[in-house]
């Protein structure tokens, strides 16, 4: 002994010492010592039994023979039951245990068929089979067996009683059958008659909805045509006066860049007019005015120098008189001398100094007006479809307003260059 173990479909019963009653295990393992403690095992296994009670009478006197199929087994999850068990069929084989279990069950079996009659037992089934299964389960608990299921699985008998009974029934199942055929067809011919009719009825009024539903498609459909063409062509012309309207603004916007780069040349060129101006009133008159000034000193010193040395000229004369008319006279030639000379050194340096201090000028001038074209990174040109375009245009804007010179330095000093260059050339 030592160690015993068994499997989830038996109970191990250890009886004997260190125990004050039998030990039920089931499903486990247990230690038992040897001698002194005891070891059997109980089968927990559901055991088929097959119930036949022969020639039994009914409640009316009819013998008949019934078959059940019991399912049963000993309840290993109640110590009560396992006692109870144990103290019956400890010891004894499962074949034993079958035996007892099924004559319980025949026993039941056979009271409850004298309890029912046999159209009862017959036609419910499972109320006999539920009498049969709670009667049973009531008794056999007490033995520690618990009935798991019961069914009524055969009735027969030697008379034929259940043949005629079947007979009978057929018969009136046949006769309820052809009445029902009967009646069943005489109202199928009323249903299909009435059927039909509603059928025409219905056909009549389905095909003139269907021809009121066509009018008022074609109603429909052809105002539905109607308007989706007349906002088609409401679009087509909607969209060309679009595309006109985008043109002529492309066209407004490019004629509005032409306007303003033009705009943008004429400023430029003013500026640059303003500037030569300021460069020519700074370069050309502010030093003729200087030149100017300085003759006029030196004709006026010249003159104060005559009249004092005519004064004292004057002094040496011992006669008054002669002095007085000698200092007048001196007076009056220096007064000539400086007017001549003025005149003379104006027209020197006009036909002359003035001429080739132009000369001299103008090809920095040229170089001042085409500076700000040599510094530009970027010159848009616009064209109209007349006259030069690209450099031999911008060349032609220079020399324009070289052109423009020899007028502007005429209204700043009165002063016609291209009349004093060609009296020049021609001396």
């Amino acid at each position: 002994m030592g160690f015993e173990t068994c499997g989830p479909n038996e109970v191990m019963v250890v009886s004997g010492c260190c125990h004050s009653g039998s030990q039920f295990i089931p499903g486990g393992r247990v230690f038992v010592w040897p001698v002194i403690q005891k070891l059997q095992r109980l089968s927990l296994n559901t055991m088929t039994l097959q119930i036949d009670s022969a020639n039994v009478y009914t409640q009316l006197g009819v013998a008949i023979s019934v078959t059940g199929i019991a399912q049963v087994k000993i309840q290993g999850s109640s110590k009560e039951m396992l006692e109870s068990a144990c103290e019956l069929f400890l010891g004894k084989t499962e074949h034993d245990i079958e035996r007892v279990a099924l004559e319980t069950l025949e026993g039941h079996q056979r009271a409850i068929m004298g309890n029912m009659t046999v159209e009862e037992i017959y036609k419910d089934r499972k109320k006999f089979s539920k009498a049969v299964f709670e009667v049973a389960s009531s008794d056999l608990v007490n033995m520690g067996i618990c009935v798991v299921s019961y069914t009524l699985k055969d009735i027969r008998d030697d008379k034929g009683y259940l043949k005629f009974l079947g007979m009978a029934q057929t018969a009136t199942v046949k006769r309820d059958a052809r009445m029902g055929e009967a009646e069943a067809r005489m109202d199928a011919g009323i249903r299909e008659a009435n059927a039909e009719e509603k059928r025409m009825a219905a056909r009549y009024s389905t095909d003139i909805d269907i021809s009121k539903s066509q009018r008022d498609f074609e109603l429909k459909k052809a105002a539905y045509d109607m308007e989706i063409q007349t906002k088609k062509a409401q679009s087509d012309l909607a969209y060309e006066l679009q595309a006109a309207k985008t043109k002529q603004a492309i066209k407004e916007e490019d004629m509005q860049v032409k306007v303003i780069e033009r705009t943008q040349q004429i400023q430029l060129q003013e500026q640059e007019i303003t500037r030569r101006e300021r460069e020519l009133e700074a370069t050309v008159r502010k030093p003729a005015d200087a030149e100017k000034y300085r003759l006029e000193k030196m004709a006026e010193a010249n003159r104060t120098r005559v009249i004092l040395e005519a004064e004292a000229e004057a002094e040496s004369i011992k006669v008054k008189g002669e002095a007085e008319a000698f200092a007048v006279e001196a007076k009056a030639k220096a007064e000539a001398e400086q007017m001549a000379k003025k005149a003379d050194a104006w027209k020197d340096y006009q036909d002359a100094a003035m001429v080739d201090m132009i000369l001299e000028t103008l090809p920095k001038v040229a170089a001042e007006i085409s500076a700000p074209l040599c510094n530009a990174k970027k010159i848009t040109m616009v064209s109209s479809g007349k006259g030069e375009v690209g450099a031999a245009k911008l060349s032609g804007e220079v020399l324009t307003l070289m052109e423009k010179m020899p007028h502007m330095v005429e209204k700043l000093t009165g002063i016609d260059i291209t009349k004093n260059i060609k009296a020049a050339t021609r001396r």
